[in-house]
């Protein structure tokens, strides 16, 4: 699979967006698959974990979040489930079910509905391994600093906001995956 064919249907050639996205999936696939050549023991799909790490993101060119030159209309906490539906248009639901479970450290019910976000009353929590090294991944880089890579103390507190469950589970990733 090509991924960025798929992400040249949704973004303009020269766009600054585009631009954003590609180079926060590529930190996301670097470091995941340093995991995935780290702990062969996990036999971990190296090619579907680069392919949706480069893919996670592409929902935020339908959400509006200005400072990363995201102009849509949707919040941007829907980025992962808008995701989701354009990935599942190409018949990707594997690589969808990344995008729809990658904010945080995944997004439990209890936590929607506490916080009252907009999103569908259900779990969207990462459960494949692969979704799992994903979202760690992830949880490294902003799209807003793409110079930077954050160390574990600065992830930890970039999830706090999403609850004490997702630390939880972020720390047990420290664990399984360095």
């Amino acid at each position: 699979m090509d991924y960025l064919s798929i992400i040249n249907q949704y973004y303009p050639q020269d766009d600054k967006l585009k631009n954003i996205l590609l180079t926060h999936g590529r930190s996301v696939a670097d470091k995941a698959l340093a995991i995935v050549d780290r702990h062969p023991e996990l036999h971990l799909d190296r090619q579907f974990v680069e392919e949706a790490a480069m893919l996670h993101d592409i929902g935020i060119v339908k959400c509006n979040a200005p400072a990363i030159y995201c102009y849509g209309e949707e919040p941007y906490i829907r980025h992962g489930l808008l995701g989701a539906v354009m990935l599942r248009d190409h018949g990707l639901d594997r690589h969808a079910r990344v995008c729809e479970r990658h904010t945080g450290a995944g997004i439990d019910l209890q936590n929607i509905i506490h916080q009252n976000l907009p999103l569908p009353h259900q779990d969207f929590l990462p459960e494949t391994l692969e979704e799992q090294v994903i979202c760690y991944a992830d949880k490294f880089f902003s799209k807003t600093h793409l110079d930077r890579e954050r160390n574990v103390e600065k992830a930890e507190r970039s999830l706090a906001r999403f609850g004490e469950e997702g630390v939880k589970r972020f720390r047990r990733w420290v664990e399984l995956f360095e």
